[in-house]
């Protein structure tokens, strides 16, 4: 929310470079932080506790991560469909008539980023309790990079775009590590495919040869 406050009054590429800039501080303020580890991050010894789930059994645990996420998509989906997301869906493309008709784009933007910032925080969280370990590189601009190709692969503006995204970076990365050591060079070269030719994504891509298929 703090953070929305500032980088949300600027937009492009501005606030893409003030947003991984707020995320280098923080890093640098981890790695410094000798309470918190410094550079060689925090082990986790007692893993969070759920009623009725045991959370040691790596399947219990990974169940738990699905339920969260299809709880996570069913709310995005009821506030996609709305007045709320008619109206964050108004702001992403013209904001001006927006504000024109009485509704403060800035503060649907601050919404929809706050909420964002909760969904990713808990994300982290299982992410930190699953592997028992907090690094300082999880909140380096790299791993701000990642997201970003996810989505891109999976399509912006999606509901689904984030999900399969991951999956086809997971695969990408499993499938290309096996054939090369520098598999990221090639992965640039089908990131850059999708944005020349699939800007929508895998889904617009999928979704376009369907309606004129």
């Amino acid at each position: 929310f703090l953070i929305g406050l500032i980088t949300l009054r600027t937009a492009g590429v501005y606030f893409i470079m003030i947003t991984l800039a707020f995320a280098q501080m923080i890093f640098y303020f981890a790695i410094s932080w000798p309470a918190y580890g410094g550079e060689d991050g925090l082990p986790i010894y007692v893993r969070n506790q759920f009623p009725g789930l045991n959370t040691l059994n790596p399947l219990s645990y990974f169940l738990l991560c699905y339920v969260l996420l299809g709880l996570a998509l069913l709310l995005f989906r009821l506030l996609a469909d709305s007045r709320f997301g008619a109206a964050l869906q108004a702001t992403r493309q013209n904001d001006v008539r927006v504000a024109s008709v009485g509704i403060p784009p800035y503060r649907v933007r601050l919404i929809a980023f706050t909420i964002s910032g909760m969904f990713t925080a808990l994300a982290g969280a299982l992410f930190a309790d699953l592997n028992r370990f907090v690094s300082p590189s999880m909140l380096s601009w790299q791993m701000s990079g990642e997201l970003i190709v996810l989505i891109i692969l999976g399509g912006v503006g999606r509901l689904f775009g984030p999900v399969v995204g991951a999956a086809l970076y997971v695969l990408l990365e499993f499938w290309l590590g096996g054939i090369t050591e520098r598999w990221q060079f090639f992965l640039g070269l089908i990131l850059l495919g999708v944005v020349l030719f699939a800007r929508g994504g895998v889904i617009g891509l999928v979704a376009g040869r369907a309606r004129h298929g």
